[in-house]
């Protein structure tokens, strides 16, 4: 249909409600069939700086333009001779024409007047466009033309667009931050998120998390959408295709500004529609090649026209998501990997206990049965072998004859002897000082197992060999191979000392009377060191009642005496105490006993019962714990004392009016926690010695009160028994204890 810029203005004003034409785009309001109002408003129409251009509505729907005014001329530099009766498709590029046609048929979809806005490409140059969109019917009431007027607002979005530049180079640098500090997957999901919906106004964002057959579950969502969360939901997409997953495996997206107007499959869109989605945009999280997941933006409010600046924003994020992932996951190939080799040093770690404990029995034991027996038993135990022998050689090495052996079988072998002739091929390379391992067939019911063997011998002869067995085909491992050799280099020593047992007999005596000795020094110290102490409270105790009834307590001296008594009672059994800990953790006797513990819950409950003594010190006391400390691993009885110790000093020494501050924070990735106290200070001549038992600063310096002399000595100790250090700093009046973990 042609028709010229006056016939259809002339159309448009006798059609639509009544409206002016002004900047903003609208239409006139006093319209008039007389030839003047028509000449008037074909002025208007050439000269307003509006853009104005009309579409014809086809009745099988498609649209042609019709013509536009010298404004949209000039500003988009399109000629409506070359405009007239061409498609969108004709005119714009396939993205853009894309665009208009879905605003095109939104407007005929709902009958009435819409407003939006657009970027479209010019002549190659960008440039963005608000648009007003207004349908015109005929006689029968069919929609069949829409006229619609632009303003251009590029200097608006650009001058928006740098602060949300800001904005969007701040979202990625907080997600990039916290990848690079290790913060746990979920959080930062969970974070991004929230981000997202908060920086594009969108109403959900969901990460869906792709499972084996290619359901999934959301795991992470932020809505405004009134209703149920979606979080934790698990979905099956039964229109989600092979198309669709390699498509986003090639990092393709999905941008939908109305899902009724997308060309969906229905069940696309009553699935969107059950979650109240009127637009999105779906992106991949790739993990190298594989597809995690996807992060989806929701708008249930309306449809949205999606700008490409929002679009790689998006896009940015899932890389950065994938990033994430990929780190977590290594994180967790790391933990892995790291627990193997942890259980593989278990495996050495016992090992070497082993050869210690056989290094020790041979030491401490000249007893050639005692030694050889342990050793079989220690090393099937430890190797997991269903039997192993000692077995020797006759002089002329032609039989051999198992001398020890321990086995789950029930058919033992001591005893049993073995012509070496019959079993050349064995017996030549062990009499090579050769280990041999092979499988052979044994028992009544025919079984293979795996068998070792290992030549005993030193510099003067070949003594015999160790042999274990297992219900396996599986060899034995290289370093176990070493193992055994070792235990049978020690064998061979075992042997050689057993010859000198009878001269060393009686220096072996001495010897286990010494290590009895030395077991029991700590436990008859014990006894030996508190019953003294006890009997004294007992009867300083029972003296006093005795002297009350007889009204000796009257007397003034009397009463001091016996404070004195028991004071110094509790002293010394305080000293006691502290000898034995002090003794016990430098024989390092006790094992630590690991707890994880968490320090804002654990340590306020330490402190916390001070505060009533510090006030009534006229003391001031703080406490200070940093946020996201990591939980600490460790012996929890030695981690109270130490506080305790270092508190009880504060108390004792800092003066009425000053302050005693406890802090736990993180420094670099080392926890800390630190005591200090004002109002004193240490000489630095006096601070590398302050940590020795029994030493006291001299009686000129402020730290002159009593005291058994061994609480910071302790304190020294425990911290190196829970493999920590600590450092004293003394200044400026203060005092601080700081102990690194």
């Amino acid at each position: 249909m042609n028709i010229n810029p006056l016939e259809s203005t002339a159309e448009l004003i006798q059609a639509s409600p009544s409206g002016a034409i002004a900047s903003g785009g609208a239409l006139p309001i006093a319209l008039h069939e007389e030839s003047t109002s028509e000449q008037l408003l074909l002025s208007i129409y050439n000269s307003v700086e509006a853009s104005i251009f009309v579409v014809d509505v086809l009745e099988n729907g498609d649209f042609r333009y019709v013509g536009l005014n010298p404004t949209h001329e000039r500003w988009t530099g399109i000629r409506k001779d070359d405009l007239r009766g061409k498609t969108p498709e004709e005119v714009l590029s396939p993205v853009d024409a894309a665009n208009v046609r879905q605003h095109y048929s939104e407007c005929v979809r709902c009958s009435k007047t819409i407003c939006y806005e657009q970027c479209l490409q010019f002549q190659g140059i960008p440039s963005w466009w608000k648009t007003t969109l207004t349908p015109l019917r005929n006689s029968n009431s069919r929609i069949y033309r829409l006229i619609g007027t632009s303003k251009n607002i590029t200097a608006i979005k650009q001058a928006e667009a740098g602060g949300i530049d800001a904005q969007r180079e701040e979202l990625l640098k907080a997600i990039a931050e916290q990848i690079h500090s290790g913060v746990e997957l979920q959080i930062i999901i969970n974070q991004t998120v929230k981000r997202i919906r908060s920086f594009l106004e969108s109403d959900r964002v969901i990460i869906y998390r792709f499972q084996v057959d290619w359901s999934g579950i959301i795991i992470a969502e932020s809505t405004i959408v009134a209703g149920t969360s979606l979080l934790g939901t698990n979905i099956k997409d039964t229109c989600f295709s092979e198309k669709y997953i390699e498509r986003y495996k090639r990092g393709g997206i999905q941008v939908l500004e109305d899902i009724y107007a997308a060309g969906l499959h229905p069940c696309q869109i009553d699935l969107l529609a059950s979650f109240q989605v009127k637009a999105n945009v779906v992106v991949p999280i790739l993990l190298k090649q594989d597809l995690w997941g996807l992060l989806i933006v929701h708008h249930c409010r309306s449809p949205r026209q999606w700008q490409q600046t929002e679009i790689d924003l998006l896009k940015q994020i899932a890389t950065q998501l994938g990033i994430a992932v990929q780190q977590t996951q290594l994180q967790q190939q790391i933990e892995t990997l790291k627990a193997q080799f942890n259980s593989q040093m278990q495996l050495i770690f016992n090992y070497e206990a082993v050869v210690r404990r056989i290094t020790e029995k041979i030491r401490d034991s000249l007893d050639e049965t005692q030694v050889l027996q342990t050793v079989t038993q220690e090393l099937a135990k430890v190797l997991k072998a269903d039997s192993c022998q000692i077995e020797f050689y006759n002089n002329c090495c032609s039989v051999a004859t198992v001398a020890y052996e321990y086995t789950n079988s029930k058919f033992p072998c001591q005893e049993s002897s073995r012509q070496i002739a019959d079993f050349p091929e064995i017996y030549q390379q062990l009499l090579q000082k050769e280990p041999l391992q092979f499988v052979q067939v044994v028992g009544v019911n025919p079984q293979a197992v795996m068998t070792l063997a290992c030549p005993i011998f030193d510099a003067q002869k070949i003594w015999g060999n160790l042999w274990l067995t297992r219900q396996t085909q599986e060899a034995f491992a290289e370093f176990e191979i070493q193992l055994v050799q070792q235990i049978a280099n020690e064998c061979a020593i075992a042997i050689c000392q057993a010859r000198l047992y009878k001269a060393a007999q009686a220096q072996v005596k001495e010897l286990e009377k010494l290590k009895h000795l030395k077991n029991d020094f700590l436990r008859t110290l014990s006894h030996e060191l508190r019953t003294p102490i006890t009997s004294i409270s007992l009867a300083a105790q029972t003296l006093e009642s005795v002297l009350q009834q007889e009204g000796v307590l009257e007397i003034e001296l009397v009463p001091q005496l016996f404070g004195i008594l028991e004071n110094e009672c509790e002293r010394e059994s305080k000293l006691i105490n502290d000898l034995l800990t002090l003794t016990y953790l430098e024989a390092d006797i006790e094992p630590m006993t690991l707890i994880a513990i968490d320090l804002q819950t654990w340590l306020p409950s330490i402190v916390e019962p001070y505060r009533e003594r510090i006030y009534c010190q006229q003391q001031q006391l703080s406490l200070s714990i940093a946020k996201e400390l990591p939980s600490l691993q460790i012996d929890i009885t030695d981690l109270e004392r130490i506080i305790t110790e270092l508190l009880n000093n504060a108390c004792k020494y800092t003066p009425g009016g000053e302050a005693i501050a406890v802090s736990a924070y993180l420094k670099a990735d080392t926890v800390c926690l630190s005591v200090s106290n004002t109002g004193v200070e240490i000489p630095s001549d006096e601070l590398s010695r302050i940590f020795d038992p029994f030493y006291r600063i001299p009686k000129n310096d402020p730290w002159k009160y009593g005291g058994t002399g061994l609480g910071l000595a302790l304190v020294k100790k425990m911290v190196k028994h829970l493999k920590a250090t600590i450092d004293v700093e003394s200044a400026d009046n203060k005092t601080t204890f700081t102990i690194q973990f």
